[in-house]
């Protein structure tokens, strides 16, 4: 975790990369995505330093297996930063630890049931996370199908906080691909867990457009920093979560 003293941690989330030319084009999204790929890689490049930190709350690549998403990923990781990645609802391509890992040579550290060890100006941070999924409260939850795999992310977040805890961390970020919540003072099983934890900073993606943001919460609640980080909401650019 050594570096410079003013290393930063940064996070970004949905690039959906799809190869260059880009093979599923996300213009049809909107004007403002048009050429998003070399938007990222620019004001990635302008804004993290090599010793910075970057987490990518998911929605990588729109690769369906792991060697179509590998020339996405090595263009990330070619990018500046130490990388760290949470799984999205997108992330076709994902696999066990081990095979990414392995396919990627080492350039990513993929969280599942663990954490990053994250240097930083204010000191060492456990940086947390796991997919998240929708909640109870959202209109298009099915209990059927989606309340197992809710109650799963749970577990994977409360291990992944755990991990952080045993080796001995106290300052904690929380990275989701999902919202925790959506609307100011909703209950959330993901919000009663950061606050178990003290978790002070949370990133999130999965929302897209300036409609979409208007519609989740952004700001403080109860000591905890939530912040939505979709690339598209912030013009392509890393957010800067903590110095």
């Amino acid at each position: 975790m050594e570096g410079r003293a003013d290393m930063a941690l940064y996070a970004i989330g949905d690039l959906h990369f799809s190869g260059e030319p880009p093979a599923k084009p996300m213009d049809v999204f909107g004007d403002h995505w048009q050429d998003h790929r070399a938007k990222v890689v620019q004001h990635w490049s302008e804004t993290v330093q090599p010793d910075d930190w970057v987490v990518l709350c998911g929605d990588l690549s729109w690769g369906m297996r792991l060697s179509e998403a590998l020339p996405d990923l090595e263009a990330i990781a070619a990018l500046p930063g130490h990388k760290v990645v949470v799984e999205g609802n997108h992330d076709y391509w994902w696999s066990s630890v081990k095979k990414m890992s392995e396919a990627t040579g080492g350039a990513f550290q993929f969280l599942r049931n663990s954490f990053a060890a994250v240097g930083t100006a204010q000191g060492p941070v456990g940086l947390c996370g796991s997919r998240g999924w929708l909640l109870e409260t959202c209109e298009n939850f099915d209990p059927d199908k989606d309340k197992k795999i809710l109650e799963h992310e749970l577990l994977r977040v409360r291990a992944s906080l755990d991990a952080a805890r045993a080796a001995g961390l106290t300052e904690l970020v929380l990275a989701l691909h999902y919202p925790p919540f959506y609307q100011a003072g909703e209950a959330s099983p993901f919000v009663d867990l950061i606050a178990e934890y003290g978790v002070r900073h949370c990133v999130f993606g999965h929302i897209h457009g300036e409609e979409g943001a208007e519609t989740v919460f952004q700001g403080e609640r109860d000591g905890c920093l939530y912040q939505l980080v979709s690339c598209d909401t912030n013009d392509f650019t890393p957010v800067k979560v903590m110095d």
